[in-house]
């Protein structure tokens, strides 16, 4: 009975460190979407496991959706925008011509005295015929930049490829060793129900039994276990193709939209897109 007890008793102590660790978690979500830290009428509508994708769903992604991720965006844009300024350093080769104009009026407060209105125009050349030495350093110090902003791109790839592959066979990996872990449950269940059937009948003491139960205990917190980590990666692998970055919340709420717009005037500039409409398809197409 004192080791019964001691298990039971073993196994009810985790629950504080796990309800602590719950609200935890909870509070760090509801910050994450600016929220006070609380209950989250969101978790607590939806019950049970999350789903999980099938292996073969993961076997046909497409590469190119790791081109949707924020930083390999910003990579990309950068690197386009260094190499118009290699357009921008190679222009100062040639001559540059401006026209220049400026209008005059000057008087005086007092009557007689003269007005004058002058108007200055006229074209304004340039060309740097002595700098070519310094222009072409220049340009090639842009088309170093370049180069550099290019290989920046290809390790933001290679992180993101790294990054898709890993989250994928951590995902295989975590569905496999939960689909053994659930067979092990369903066996350690059946192990403790024959101790039990023993040891009512006399043929066995309580010592199985406890053996069973704790051994049922091990099995479902391993498979709780593997089930969570199979969800991390899920979750690493949805991140890093780029997905979860498009909200279909409001970017601004309207409590801070009023707030914005008592201040200063955004004119249409704080509105939501409007959404398009569905195409219609007629019955002769």
């Amino acid at each position: 009975m004192q080791q019964a007890k001691t298990q039971y008793l073993g196994t009810l102590s985790t629950i504080p460190n796990l309800e602590d660790q719950l609200q935890r978690t909870r509070n760090a979500l509801a910050v994450l979407i600016g929220q006070p830290p609380g209950t989250l009428p969101q978790v607590a509508e939806n019950q049970g496991l999350i789903p999980l994708v099938d292996r073969v769903v993961l076997q046909d992604v497409p590469a190119n959706l790791l081109l949707r991720r924020p930083d390999v965006r910003a990579a990309e844009l950068s690197v386009a925008a260094q190499s118009a300024l290699i357009g921008v350093a190679e222009s100062d080769f040639y001559p540059s011509l401006t026209l220049l104009g400026s209008i005059v009026w000057s008087a005086d407060t007092l009557n007689g005295t003269s007005r004058s209105l002058d108007l200055i125009g006229g074209p304004s050349l340039r060309w740097n015929l002595f700098d070519h030495g310094q222009i072409s350093n220049n340009v090639r110090v842009q088309d170093a930049r370049l180069q550099q902003l290019i290989e920046t791109y290809r390790d933001k790839v290679r992180q993101a490829a790294r990054e898709a592959d890993d989250a994928a066979t951590g995902l295989i990996k975590s569905l496999e060793r939960e689909r053994i872990l659930s067979e092990a449950e369903v066996a350690a269940k059946r192990s403790l129900v024959l101790a039990s059937a023993q040891y009512r009948e006399g043929y066995s003491d309580f010592q199985r039994v406890l053996d069973a139960q704790r051994a049922l205990l091990e099995q479902q917190d391993n498979y709780l276990v593997a089930r969570s980590n199979a969800v991390s990666n899920l979750i690493a692998l949805y991140k890093s193709l780029g997905g979860g970055w498009y909200s279909a919340q409001p970017k601004v709420d309207d409590a801070t939209r009023q707030q914005m717009e008592k201040r200063s005037d955004w004119g249409d500039l704080l509105s939501e897109p409007v959404a398009p409409l569905p195409h219609k398809v007629n019955s002769h197409e």
